[in-house]
């Protein structure tokens, strides 16, 4: 299935904790080898639009705030560099609105 494209991809849910260096759960070590860094938090968010968002989401999971859905793919940043990734989306319950929650490298094997 797909996602709607206007889903929301909160801006601060990039700049606060996909390009924010952490002790735990760091995700910016990872999406540095394709080029991504805190000076270009526009560039993560327009290539998640464009390259993730457009592809099949699957089920996986609810819970009482909303569906969960998954969308593996390739996410080619600046510099050339191809991450496979898994995103998490969730349409929520009450509004109905869809939203990214997070993004992981995906190690599936294919």
């Amino acid at each position: 299935m797909k996602l709607p494209p206007d889903s929301l991809i909160p801006a601060q849910k990039i700049t606060h904790y996909l390009l924010l260096p952490l002790s735990r759960g760091d995700k910016s070590a990872f999406l540095s080898r394709a080029g991504y860094t805190q000076e270009n938090p526009q560039q993560l968010l327009n290539d998640l639009r464009a390259q993730i968002l457009p592809l099949d989401a699957v089920a996986a999971g609810e819970n009482k705030f909303g569906r969960y859905f998954e969308i593996r793919g390739l996410l080619r940043g600046p510099n050339g560099t191809a991450l496979r990734i898994r995103a998490i989306w969730m349409t929520e319950h009450l509004s109905g609105s869809t939203k990214f929650v997070t993004l992981v490298p995906d190690k599936r094997k294919t």
